[in-house]
């Protein structure tokens, strides 16, 4: 479910070490957000989340975490948002030989899940949304497999 909306960078599976169930993880890269006029791509939700991707320059990354319990899984979906935070408008001419705010620039800052930041990305919180819509495919995925499931 996750690869359907980003591209995944780090995989870590749940592992039976020694008797004990090990918490597994997903890491996602960095997505520019879907506008309107990109309706087959999913990683903007409906309505202001569209919208706001479509005017302004938005990313997201996900982090996935799935917690073994003695009757099941909890799955924990995390999904950041960034704003771009660029020096000018992008056809503006004055200014034009000063340095540009990219994504391959990076900062020695560490952000608060131990991620590097890069320049000219402001966060913006977690986009609860998308992270709902995450979790009921996966819920949805679980349950059409497991027979006898509601």
């Amino acid at each position: 479910t996750v690869n359907d909306y980003f591209r995944i960078s780090q995989e870590r599976r749940v592992q039976d070490i020694g008797g004990q169930l090990t918490d597994g993880r997903i890491d996602t890269l960095p997505t520019t957000g879907s506008t309107l006029l990109e309706p087959w791509r999913g990683d903007s939700t409906r309505g202001y989340e569209r919208l706001h991707a479509t005017l302004q320059t938005v990313r997201r990354q996900a982090m996935v975490t799935v917690a073994p319990d003695h009757q099941g899984y909890f799955v924990e979906v995390i999904v950041e948002k960034e704003l771009e935070a660029v020096g000018q408008p992008e056809h503006a001419s004055v200014g034009s030989v000063t340095l540009r705010h990219d994504t391959s620039l990076t900062s020695r800052q560490k952000t608060r899940r131990n991620r590097v930041a890069n320049l000219g990305w402001v966060p913006q919180g977690r986009d609860i949304s998308l992270e709902q819509k995450i979790l009921q495919e996966i819920r949805g995925r679980v349950a059409s497999i497991q027979p006898g499931a509601r």
